[in-house]
């Protein structure tokens, strides 16, 4: 997922919650289904930190080590700076790009 390109916004905005749920019917379902993709975003943000600050990490000790790298610091701070996983998930379910589905729905529908 590219970040750098998310049109959410960086801090907190108050939002009409049955205006949200309108699609599920049910305001508690919404949260569920953005609560579950912002974990999954969350989990996918921290990956691909992990693995670009994976290539930083030397095995030595030395006194080196002391001093913190400058690379290591723009990269921390460029994943400190994008918007928090929830308002990310709540831009994408607005927009239409979360699918979702509830099977105990559809059981019903049978």
């Amino acid at each position: 997922m590219d970040y750098k390109n998310v049109k959410a916004p960086l801090n907190t905005v108050t939002r009409d919650l049955m205006k949200l749920s309108a699609d599920t019917g049910n305001v508690y379902e919404t949260t569920m289904i953005i609560a579950k993709r912002a974990n999954q975003i969350s989990v996918e943000m921290k990956h691909d930190l992990e693995k670009k600050l994976q290539e930083f990490t030397s095995f030595s000790d030395n006194l080196e080590e002391v001093f913190e790298n400058r690379e290591q610091i723009e990269i921390s701070r460029f994943y400190e700076k994008l918007p928090k996983p929830t308002l990310i998930a709540v831009e994408e379910y607005e927009e239409g790009k979360v699918y979702y589905r509830n099977p105990t729905k559809e059981k019903g529908a049978f």
